[in-house]
């Protein structure tokens, strides 16, 4: 438990400081757009790539990746049927409103909450790997056919896949891992000290996010579907996750550990992009992202208590 306490506030520590950095304005008015670009082009790839390369496969593709799948797929079908039968809300809100549940910001938290909490960044790579190749692409194509423009086909979406930095990195360190090549060292130290970036970069940069952040300010009659996304995200999602992994697949320990505190990972930024660019469920993606962001790392702690 000690362990794990410390864990969480070495993550705090470093949010904090990036929240004080970007309330001074040390680096400029673009540093946090800047540092962010960093970790996901950069940065995130290389520490993905040299992770994964030293991973087993049969750690990342069993029990936890099918866990990943059961808890997301499972809490945001079960919201859509609540926001479309029961607050009768259009089919694209209630779409966006059920990614704005489901989809966890496995990156810019995901990747330091697994290294410093969970011990190693491999243990968010099956959640990298389900939302970028599978669920986020299924929510997309989804609004797609249900709204009157931004049709985009298939291929247009496999495209988008394999050009993600993420996956790249991800996708490279998954074959160095299934063929055992040993990548010389004269590449790996670059890698290495590259990869060494990200952790404080995403931290601060995610600190630097929380200066300003009201939700809930306006209502727009949004307040309620806002509440629940929260509520689900941050606690009906690993709820899922543990009843699956627990009483299914029989999973205890560090592994229980492990997919439950990745399910508890707050609403991933990118869904209020996707809201703006569908201009659909705008108030609830931006409000979703902003409580559980704020709220999921004592949430994560209460995880931890009640597993440990």
């Amino acid at each position: 438990m000690l362990g794990v306490l410390s864990g969480f506030f070495v993550v705090w520590a470093i949010i904090l400081v990036g929240m004080f950095v970007g309330r001074r304005g040390i680096l400029g008015e673009n540093a946090r757009s800047v540092l962010s670009g960093l970790t996901f082009f950069v940065a995130s790839p290389a520490l993905l790539f040299e992770t994964l390369g030293k991973a087993h496969l049969h750690d990342v593709f069993a029990a936890p990746l099918l866990v990943t799948a059961v808890g997301s797929i499972a809490t945001g079908a079960l919201f859509f049927v609540i926001v479309k039968f029961g607050l009768k809300r259009s089919l694209p809100e209630s779409l966006m409103s059920s990614m704005s549940a489901s989809l966890a910001n496995a990156a810019n938290l995901g990747i330091p909450i697994s290294v410093f909490v969970l011990g190693d960044a491999s243990y968010v790579a099956p959640l990298l790997i389900f939302q970028l190749s599978f669920f986020t692409p299924s929510y997309l194509m989804a609004l797609d056919a249900s709204t009157s423009s931004h049709r985009t086909t298939p291929l247009r979406f496999l495209l988008m896949i394999v050009r993600n930095p993420m996956i790249v990195g991800t996708a490279l360190g998954l074959l160095v891992a299934g063929t055992g090549w040993q990548v010389p060292s004269l590449i790996m130290e670059p890698i290495h000290l590259i990869g060494g970036a990200a952790i404080p970069a995403m931290l601060m940069a995610f600190g630097m996010s929380l200066n300003g952040s009201r939700p809930l300010q306006k209502d727009g009659g949004r307040r309620l579907d806002s509440l629940l996304a929260s509520g689900f995200k941050l606690f009906v999602h690993p709820l899922m996750a543990y009843l699956f992994a627990r009483f299914v697949l029989g999973l205890d320990g560090h592994a229980l550990f492990a997919v439950v505190v990745t399910s508890a990972l707050p609403t991933a930024q990118n869904v209020f992009v996707a809201a703006s660019r569908y201009n659909t469920g705008i108030t609830v993606a931006k409000d979703t992202v902003l409580i559980t962001t704020v709220v999921a790392v004592p949430a994560m702690i209460g995880v931890a208590l009640l597993l440990t």
